[in-house]
């Protein structure tokens, strides 16, 4: 247990205050002794990974820091159907998606360099590149906090949806997550694959798609277009891509009928949060009153050029969604959380 912890190490923007107490847990017995202890002396508890999806306030948070380093990496079952694999929740999520895609197995090469852990991954059911954690997701496990208890939640219980399920929502808080289960395939990916992934196929004239290819073509997409956390402070993709409806959609049209867009679920419409970002004049754009910038090569990842406070970065923010909200009437949504919630 360490006192008086700064929190800028623990988030890849590299802003916030002081944790009063933080503890990494390497065990599920470890996380759930240490979420008892912060219940029983009445001391208010967060869990966090490798915080690539999170910010801290400047205020810094009067409670405990839980951070879940739990490894593991066990193949429960291999046969011609598949591979269920249970990775700790602590597990590096790229280190996780090398090992499968070297095993020869399909189903997350797609998700290639996607920031995090493997326990951080249900929570905001991600995605990239046309898959989505959503799709191998079998089970999690988890300490719940409101029986006492760990328990194992089946993919129908985590209410799965874009960036979102129930550790988001409904639950929030509720569930520790200690482990996952992903059902994984020995069959080669089959099209239609992504846009840019297509592409990048056609221009490298590959015909033979395996999960090493679509590992190997999502790491140069990204990689020319992201900037790395470790060297540029970011959290990603800062905004979730609107969703609304087709009469919505229509409106705008009118106006603009080159907006980009794609179908969603519930005959609804997913807009490109980069364009609109673009639109109202944020490409490439660094703000020289917060020290924050969009990055060059994708709008929609905002990054810290020289902030000192997370109030800088909020404050950037702001400017962002006001310009979209006046100029398109959409508003826009942070997807890292921003800690503690008020």
């Amino acid at each position: 247990m360490q006192r008086n912890v700064s929190l800028k190490q623990y988030s890849t923007m590299r802003l916030g205050g002081q944790a009063s107490y933080l503890a990494e847990v390497n065990t599920q017995e470890q996380l759930v002794q240490a979420a008892r202890d912060a219940k029983t002396n009445n001391i208010p508890m967060i869990v966090v990974g490798d915080g690539s999806n999170i910010i801290w306030r400047d205020e810094g948070f009067l409670g405990l820091v839980i951070v879940n380093r739990i490894k593991g990496f066990e193949i429960v079952s291999d046969n011609e159907f598949g591979t269920y694999l249970t990775l700790g929740a602590g597990e590096n999520w790229d280190s996780v998606v090398a090992r499968t895609v070297a095993m020869g197995l399909s189903g997350i090469e797609c998700l290639s360099l996607v920031p995090g852990t493997a326990g951080a991954t249900p929570v905001q059911n991600v995605g990239a590149y046309g898959q989505e954690i959503a799709q191998t997701l079998v089970t999690v496990t988890a300490y719940d906090l409101n029986t006492d208890s760990i328990v194992t939640l089946a993919a129908v219980d985590c209410a799965f949806s874009y960036r979102s399920s129930i550790f988001k929502r409904a639950a929030k808080g509720r569930y520790l997550i200690t482990a996952i289960t992903l059902t994984l395939s020995h069959n080669k990916p089959l099209p239609p694959f992504y846009p840019s992934v297509a592409n990048y196929l056609e221009q490298h004239s590959i015909t033979d798609v395996t999960p090493a290819v679509l590992r190997q073509a999502v790491l140069e997409i990204r990689r020319a277009k992201l900037p790395d956390p470790a060297i540029t402070p970011n959290c990603g993709s800062f905004f979730a891509n609107p969703i609304i409806d087709s009469l919505q959609l229509s409106d705008l049209q009118q106006n603009y009928p080159n907006i980009p867009n794609w179908p969603a679920d519930n005959e609804q419409v997913k807009l490109s949060a980069a364009w609109l970002i673009d639109q109202v004049g944020f490409h490439d754009y660094i703000d020289p009153e917060s020290g924050m910038a969009t990055w060059p090569l994708q709008s929609l990842v905002l990054v810290n050029r020289s902030a000192t406070s997370t109030a800088a970065l909020l404050q950037f923010v702001q400017q962002i969604k006001a310009k979209v909200a006046e100029k398109f009437m959409i508003q826009l949504e942070m997807e890292p959380q921003l800690l503690p919630e008020n």
